[in-house]
């Protein structure tokens, strides 16, 4: 990943907030709409269909919940802040989409093949499905928009700021608009095969289809966020930036250890052990220490918090050393 893909990511919470607020209402409408036209047809991807966007709507209610928790300011029980709070509720966002999602189209499309169903009047279902591809793709192109305009603003490939970008909301959003509308056309294949066939065995095939395009997303979303909330580094090219930086600064002469977390989209900590000029003074480093932050945060401003421990380097400890030996 490069360091442009995550060191400016200012994906500005209104924004992401908008995308999210976007995908639940239009989730909730159709999720309504689509189990009655479900019940009227007697349909299984329909109902399977229902169930997927009910758990959209779970997803984006709790993905807002970790927009907001995530931006409380730090206090004196959470001194590093609320940051991966968001990343707690985006697992639960995944597991949300498994269960509600992804176990019920699943059992419901294998209930289907194994017992038969009864085809009603497929017309209402064709009409609901015609209306939510438009408000899916509609939700989509928002989140889509979202994701160009941040990769465009950071100079990086749109597909590959998707894959790495800390900013699991959105990428949460476009995953699941994108599984939606592959679910539509799933879901209007098993209509339009129980049609012309007169079985309702495309029916739970494209229910059990659609089952497994959910599993696929919440592993994707579940593996992303499980990442971020163990501890995820920022990409190497950034740490050699940060080194560099360093390195830059008057009195530094060496960085022994260097430390790196991402707390959220747009929170960065750097934390090293810094071997300063034997012939600095106090004074120096102090200064030498604000001077690095400062050239941090101007170079990268998603980082919020820089700590720095002057250490001895190794020449410096083996003079020591061999110092203590010979007094004794």
């Amino acid at each position: 990943m490069s360091d442009e893909t995550t060191s400016g990511a200012k994906s500005g919470g209104g924004e992401s907030t908008f995308t999210v607020v976007v995908a639940a209402l239009a989730n909730l409408g159709i999720a309504v709409a689509k189990a009655v036209a479900g019940l009227i047809s007697g349909s299984s991807a329909m109902l399977s269909e229902a169930a997927h966007s009910l758990a959209d709507t779970v997803t984006e209610l709790m993905l807002l919940t970790a927009l907001k928790r995530s931006e409380k300011p730090a206090d004196e029980g959470h001194p590093l802040g609320y940051g991966p709070e968001r990343y707690i509720w985006a697992m639960l966002a995944s597991v949300a989409t498994f269960v509600g999602g992804a176990v019920f189209s699943i059992y419901d499309g294998v209930h289907t093949l194994a017992a038969g169903e009864e085809l009603g009047n497929p017309l209402v279902s064709y009409i609901v499905l015609g209306v939510a591809f438009l408000l899916e793709g509609y939700s989509l192109r928002t989140g889509v928009r979202q994701v160009r305009g941040e990769a465009a603003r950071l100079r990086a490939p749109v597909g590959h700021y998707f894959r790495h970008t800390p900013d699991t909301a959105v990428k949460a959003v476009v995953m699941e608009d994108s599984a939606a509308l592959a679910g539509l056309l799933l879901a209007a294949g098993g209509l339009l095969g129980g049609q012309l066939t007169g079985s309702g065995v495309w029916d739970g095939i494209a229910s059990v289809l659609i089952g497994l395009l959910l599993v696929y997303v919440a592993w994707v979303l579940g593996r992303s966020n499980a990442q971020l909330l163990i501890g995820r580094p920022v990409p190497e090219s950034m740490r050699a930036g940060i080194r560099e930086e360093l390195l830059s600064v008057p009195h530094i002469v060496d960085v022994l250890e260097l430390t790196t977390l991402i707390q959220g989209p747009t929170e960065f900590l750097i934390a090293a052990k810094v071997d300063f000029r034997d012939a600095s003074t106090a004074d120096q480093i102090e200064w030498a220490c604000e001077e690095a932050e400062e050239q941090l945060r101007e170079r990268y401003p998603s980082v919020r918090r820089v700590y720095l421990d002057p250490t001895p380097g190794l020449r410096q400890r083996r003079r020591a050393g061999g110092a203590g030996t010979g007094s004794v």
